[in-house]
């Protein structure tokens, strides 16, 4: 096979509050669609690693992985408000549940085993859709994430030697804390494209945000209006994110692929579809291969159309791991429709909308790339308004980071 994918049930522990946005419910819809459409045919799915306390310190302190490991147990800090407070715990956003501190374990031993499974050279690409929690930051849970399983595996793969590590995070919100993790640090490049930090928590990632010293111009932000859609997003990636892909040069690129950018997400005000989501994700296999000998490791994220949105989106991404591209048109199976349709009654009516019947939602790709000029009227079906502020956000990007590759911001060709 070309690819791992990592798997477990137990990533269904991670489970916050019936209310909570981040239902655990997707995960293991993904996971049966993927089954039903064939992408998973003789796949034997990879367990996570064990991961003791000496990995995680690797990223978080122990004073906070302690705390986590108090409040679920049921142990008196559960009830400290102290506690809770000085480490993000017990708050809406981080609700303390049972075994959390293990649950959060298991997701970080996904990724790790999966960058274990390219860095051993049994595959090129791996696949952990458990993953992607993003927003942890070294002492406190922040945005739904406990342990931050992409720094946890990045420190991980520097440890191995790689030196030139790509992380392009295409969730809606910014990756703050994996770009917390390597400001200073010239060996990772973190590229995060996402809604505008003036218009969605954790309101980081202006393009302004570059790195510090050694590090200037390896942290890379582009953030986009509310009301973006397939078009605009993907001529903004396009004039981004290839460019300095092509200049660092990286030797594995980790991709975080949240897809809470989607039109019919409840948290978010993108208005991407699955089929842009998908050719983002099929965007950076490539640069991968083309750069990087193939070597890509992607997780999952945010992405809250738990039941019509996600399992869609990730069966994309492990399909396209597995160069077993699902097209879009492909229906989906009634069985299938019939389990999410009964997982409805587990998840928050808020986040339970029916699911679709295609893979795709008929987006329209066809995006026109940038070309340098802020006044170019838009194509067909796109606003004037929107297509300015992206330029905008574009130009901003590439003049904030691209001399420091030796690129010329105002270039479409570079």
């Amino acid at each position: 096979m070309t690819a791992a994918i990592i798997w477990s049930d137990h990533f269904l522990d991670y489970k916050w509050a019936f209310t909570h946005p981040m239902s655990p419910v997707r995960l293991a819809l993904t996971m049966s669609l993927s089954r039903s459409l064939g992408v998973l045919d003789d796949v034997e799915p990879l367990a996570p690693l064990p991961v003791d306390d000496g990995v995680l310190t690797t990223v978080h302190t122990q004073s906070y992985i302690d705390a986590v490991r108090a409040v679920g147990s049921g142990g008196s800090a559960s009830n400290n408000a102290l506690v809770q407070r000085l480490f993000g715990l017990g708050s809406d956003d981080n609700p303390i549940f049972d075994s959390m501190h293990e649950a959060g374990q298991m997701l970080v031993g996904g990724t790790l085993a999966a960058a274990q499974a390219i860095t051993s050279g049994a595959v090129t690409r791996a696949v952990n859709i458990g993953g992607g929690m993003h927003h942890a930051m070294p002492g406190h849970a922040a945005g739904f994430c406990i342990y931050n399983d992409c720094s946890i595996a990045i420190e991980w793969l520097l440890e191995q030697g790689y030196d030139r590590i790509a992380y392009v995070d295409i969730d809606a919100h910014h990756g703050d804390g994996v770009q917390h993790q390597f400001y200073g640090d010239p060996r990772v490049l973190t590229v995060s494209v996402h809604q505008h930090p003036a218009t969605l928590w954790p309101g980081t990632g202006w393009h302004t945000e570059i790195g510090d010293g050694h590090a200037e111009g390896t942290a890379v932000n582009l953030g986009l209006m509310p009301g973006v859609s397939d078009r605009l997003w993907l001529r903004a990636f396009h004039a981004v994110v290839p460019s300095m892909i092509a200049a660092y040069k990286p030797q594995i690129i980790v991709t975080q692929a949240g897809v809470d950018s989607h039109a019919a997400d409840p948290l978010t005000d993108l208005a991407l579809t699955v089929d842009g989501q998908s050719t983002a994700m099929r965007v950076l296999r490539d640069l991968a291969d083309r750069y990087c000998d193939g070597r890509w490791l992607a997780v999952g994220g945010g992405g809250y159309g738990v039941i019509n949105v996600v399992p869609r989106a990730w069966t994309h991404l492990i399909g396209m791991a597995l160069d077993r591209d699902v097209d879009p048109t492909t229906p989906i199976g009634s069985d299938w429709l019939a389990e999410a349709a009964a997982a409805q009654e587990n998840v928050h009516p808020d986040y339970a909308r029916p699911p679709e019947t295609t893979m795709g939602d008929g987006g329209d790709v066809d995006y026109v790339p940038w070309d340098g000029d802020t006044g170019a009227p838009p194509p067909d079906g796109v606003s004037e308004n929107v297509q300015r502020q992206t330029d905008k956000a574009i130009l901003a990007t590439r003049r904030a980071v691209f001399p420091l590759h030796g690129l010329d911001p105002e270039d479409p060709r570079d």
